[in-house]
């Protein structure tokens, strides 16, 4: 049985319609009007116990919302959500105890406290064991380097070492579901993989459940091998990064630094979209250009020092998914 189960799920708000000028005004207070915005429009999936997935959606697609209904939050209007058997709704204060969330752009720590004090006092909300408090304070310094900073008030700390914090925050009860709501926003490279190091790791060892949203790619190919796309309140894709690339990333780039300058390059099926001194950037569709029929031919005719094949990106593919650049066929879709 899943560990998260979602049938139908739909969310509608009524929103206030306010009417231009003085009398409009007036007239609204008095005599109001609403519309129905519909956020959330029958979306179904599943997740099991232990996966890593990707959410994601452009801005008002419908991500935050779904997510705020997962953690009882919101009531759906209509529709089903069970969480390990669990309504989050009507069961929201023991729905809460198996769930940690962590938001980028918020924090969950008290900002004039220092950190240590902030866990102290998850450890009393969640009435966490001793020895399994210490353990995890433990595997979270050793991982995340977090007793350089322990004794710091919040507000002091800067962004690399709050988010590390947070994470170590929302992980102190041991949860089995995590929400990670853009977790490596505004952080260095160096910052951005240590965090995601951190979570495959905790993922693998303590098998626990997380699903993404967030608007940088890298986090969903580096730590996810299942992605939900939605769109306008519903799902367009359900199904692997991995598949999802194979399917619409078919331009290939090969990167060639040849022996001596080549200015007058030409190949059937072959553009070259950038130089440099004597490197050429040569795309091709894998499905037209065989790569190693490219790379033989190139050898024939040239010097060649080096080459790599760089692969797709899967920021570009989402990227056009969202502007209609593709369209996504139904049989893609697990659930749509």
């Amino acid at each position: 049985m899943p560990l998260i189960e979602v049938k139908n799920l739909v969310k509608d708000y009524k929103l206030n319609v306010r009417k231009k000028g003085l009398l409009g005004s007036i007239q609204s207070l008095l005599v109001p009007e609403y519309e129905m915005k519909r956020a959330v429009d029958n979306i179904s999936f599943s997740i099991e116990k232990g996966e890593m997935v990707g959410f994601i959606g452009p801005n008002g697609a419908g991500k935050s919302t779904t997510v705020k209904m997962l953690t009882g939050i919101l009531v759906p209007t209509s529709g089903t959500i069970s969480i390990g058997g669990l309504s989050p709704h009507k069961d929201r204060k023991r729905n809460a105890m198996r769930l940690g969330v962590v938001f980028g752009q918020r924090t969950q720590l008290w900002w004039d406290l220092p950190v240590i004090d902030t866990f102290e006092l998850l450890k009393y909300i969640y009435k966490i064991p001793e020895e399994t408090y210490k353990n995890n304070i433990n595997m979270f310094n050793d991982l995340l380097e977090i007793n350089e900073f322990m004794s710091q008030p919040v507000r002091q700390l800067s962004l690399g070492q709050r988010m590390r914090a947070d994470i170590a925050a929302a992980l102190l009860h041991d949860p089995e579901i995590i929400f990670f709501d853009e977790p490596t926003i505004g952080l260095d490279v160096i910052a951005k993989e240590k965090v995601r190091e951190f979570i495959k790791y905790i993922n693998k060892e303590k098998g626990t459940t997380m699903l993404f949203t967030t608007h940088d790619m890298q986090d969903i190919e580096k730590t996810c091998k299942r992605m939900i796309i939605i769109d306008e309140g519903t799902t367009i894709y359900d199904g692997t990064v991995e598949h999802i690339k194979e399917s619409f990333g078919t331009s290939r780039i090969l990167v060639v630094d040849f022996a001596e300058n080549v200015d007058d390059f030409t190949m059937p099926g072959v553009e070259v979209v950038d130089r440099k001194d004597r490197k050429l950037w040569l795309k091709f569709h894998k499905d037209e250009v065989q790569i190693s029929n490219l790379v033989y031919e190139l050898t024939q005719k040239y010097g060649i020092v080096d080459f790599t094949v760089q692969e797709p990106e899967i920021e570009a593919i989402i990227r056009e998914i969202y502007q209609g650049g593709i369209k996504l066929d139904e049989s893609l879709c697990r659930v749509c």
